[in-house]
């Protein structure tokens, strides 16, 4: 019977809302949130992204967001 996995559809990231704390970036478990120059998360390496929603749940400023696209898995 096949299981349903989650895939990455994309990180919504709302820059203006994000204060660069970096908590995101540090509970990131593959690494793949980073912040730029500005201080400001981005996805780096979204193709590492596991869809834990960790950066989700622990942004204080509620500005990540995954969206995620349902597919089959073996």
């Amino acid at each position: 019977m096949a299981k349903k996995k989650h895939q990455l559809k994309e990180h919504r990231i709302e820059r203006t809302w994000c204060k660069g704390c970096g908590i995101c970036v540090h509970f990131c478990p593959t690494k793949a949130l980073e912040l730029d120059e500005e201080e400001k998360v981005y996805a780096a390496r979204p193709q590492d992204c596991i869809c834990c929603r960790q950066c989700e749940i622990r942004c204080p400023d509620l500005a990540v967001e995954v969206l995620t696209e349902e597919g089959d898995s073996e």
